[in-house]
């Protein structure tokens, strides 16, 4: 925190969610704290907030002292939401209407890991392009089919600020520190972080069942975007060759020699996990999961379930909620 004595120019406000990621809050909190090392300003300053002014328990089950309720949040250019493990949390109604007011009065806001639903709980991501955590993009893009939620690192589009969490955390808040002071300062504090390269926005999320292809052909990097792009109406292996402008079989050979698997087996293993993350998020249907995720019959989702995870979605439903 600056001295009492001293005013930023720049002032954020980070609600915490209870089980918020720790990681998160401190990745952006000290890349401010070092650009205001490193430009010998006090340019940035933060406060944490939390639905009643209490201390929150981080997801580490560390507490942190809140220095604000929602409903005193000092003036602030950007109040970020700061959420994760789960969409529901204690003082989520009260943080909603904070939100909104604050949406009305036109204050930045911003949502870390999955804080971008609570934001698009308060109607504050309408007409506007966001990220989230990669474990809660099918969720999100199920509530909300209307909000353009992208895959990538962090999203700015105009006074809305998303970050996937985890270390995008960083890169969002470089971004925000380039447009302030220009892009040495922002690599310098990147430096200081060890962080070897500062994403753009333009940078996919690395998925948890996505397989490590750096120095890999693109051509099969970009085959396995477009099956990850494309789970509720797949492409045939056709059109996925056709994309980089190779044969089927040129394909079935990157796939083998990179991936020892087959194109088929490899998209259908994207479908179902992503059908397992619908069946643990979300309470819709067994059978609107198998549509969103390209099966037509019901049975043959089930079968293949069973095959991937060795039990049925019903029994995957019944753990979750």
């Amino acid at each position: 925190m600056i001295a009492d004595d001293e005013t930023p120019k720049r002032h954020f406000s980070f609600i915490l969610a209870e089980y918020f990621p720790m990681f998160c809050l401190a990745a952006a909190i000290d890349v401010l704290r070092s650009a205001n090392r490193l430009s010998d300003t006090q340019y940035y300053g933060w406060s944490t907030v939390s639905h009643d002014g209490q201390p929150v328990d981080a997801s580490n089950r560390l507490a942190i002292k809140a220095a604000y309720g929602v409903n005193d949040i000092p003036q602030s250019d950007i109040v970020f939401v700061v959420a994760g493990l789960t969409t529901e949390f204690p003082g989520k109604a009260r943080i909603v209407a904070a939100l909104r007011s604050l949406g009305r009065r036109g204050v930045g806001l911003g949502g870390i890991s999955i804080g971008s639903h609570t934001l698009a709980e308060a109607g504050q991501l309408e007409g506007r392009r966001c990220t989230i955590h990669w474990e809660n993009r099918a969720s999100f893009r199920e509530a909300f089919p209307h909000i353009e939620c992208t895959g990538n690192v962090y999203e700015i589009d105009r006074n809305r600020y998303t970050s996937a969490g985890g270390t995008t955390s960083v890169d969002l808040m470089l971004e925000i520190v380039r447009s302030d002071f220009g892009p040495d300062l922002a690599h310098k504090v990147a430096n200081q972080f060890q962080h070897e390269r500062i994403r753009s926005h333009e940078d996919r999320q690395r998925v948890g069942q996505e397989p490590d292809l750096t120095g890999k052909s693109d051509k099969l990097r970009k085959v396995t975007e477009l099956m990850a792009e494309n789970l509720e109406l797949p492409l045939t292996a056709g059109e996925l060759a056709g994309s980089v402008h190779l044969s089927v079989r040129q394909v079935e050979r990157l796939f083998l020699r990179h991936l020892n698997s087959t194109p088929g087996r490899y998209y259908m293993t994207l479908r179902l996990e992503r059908a397992r993350q619908l069946l643990r998020q979300t309470n819709i249907p067994i059978l609107e999961v198998a549509l969103s995720t390209g099966f037509t019959s019901h049975s043959y989702f089930a079968q293949s379930y069973r095959l991937q995870f060795g039990r049925a979605p019903s029994d995957e439903r019944r753990t979750s909620f």
